[in-house]
């Protein structure tokens, strides 16, 4: 009963579902593990998962410098327009990397929002700031750091730090912190219209194999929503 909030009136029960636990995921990660601040640079990869819909919004209402990676124009497009000022493919020559120091004017970013994990390393220690915060938490691209990879001399030549989360795993009461944190901040902005919970694609409850095969192609933007019914009597 605790994890529990209100539906803004604005919002239908498709639009509320993809709220948990995306949303509560991109603000733990930004203000809980991070400590996200105003005026930071933030590179969010897989901008356009609905972790990263969603951190982008919370960052850019924040008043952080946004860039996101993401691996098809669409999902970039998408991070364009919910205010991220760089987007750019992963899979692009060279990686993401150059485009992202150019934009920082060579200073690299300060927060690295990551569920890529060893694929995207080495760029993430290019790109790190000082005084870096590199947040893993998922493991997409891999759990191995490249070999030849300095990773403890960079961490220390940049002052930077590395940190993980799952959600899943925290204790009740911080879910319960975590949940009265997020509602008193987001729910009167999703009501206004300020934060837009992001629906690519919604299945109904018996066609789950469809909306499993969707997700696993990697084309969706934003969540994917299983509608349930009531059954006729």
């Amino acid at each position: 009963e605790a994890l529990l909030m209100d539906i803004p009136p604005n919002l239908s029960f498709e639009q509320a579902a993809a709220i948990p636990e995306t949303w509560l995921t991109a603000y733990q990660l930004l203000f809980l593990v991070a400590d996200a601040q105003p005026g930071e640079r933030i590179l969010i990869h897989a901008c356009g998962s609905g972790v990263g819909v969603a951190a982008t919004q919370l960052a850019v209402r924040c008043g952080m410098t946004v860039y996101g990676t993401a691996g098809t124009e669409a999902k970039l497009e998408t991070c364009r327009r919910l205010g991220a000022q760089l987007a750019v493919s992963y899979k692009d020559k060279g990686g993401f990397a150059p485009a992202v120091l150019s934009a920082s004017d060579g200073a690299g970013v300060d927060i690295i929002l990551d569920c890529v994990g060893g694929s995207h390393a080495a760029q993430n220690v290019a790109v790190m700031g000082m005084d870096a915060r590199w947040v893993v938490y998922g493991l997409m691209g891999g759990p191995r750091l490249p070999a030849d990879l300095p990773i403890l001399a960079k961490l220390l030549q940049k002052r930077a730090s590395i940190h993980t989360s799952t959600l899943r795993s925290r204790s009740l009461s911080y879910k319960r912190e975590l949940t009265r944190r997020f509602a008193a901040h987001a729910l009167p902005l999703f009501a206004s219209g300020d934060y837009v919970p992001l629906i690519d694609a919604t299945f109904p409850l018996d066609e789950v194999q469809a909306a499993h095969d969707h997700m696993e192609s990697n084309a969706n933007t934003g969540k994917i929503v299983l509608a349930v019914t009531s059954p006729r009597l």
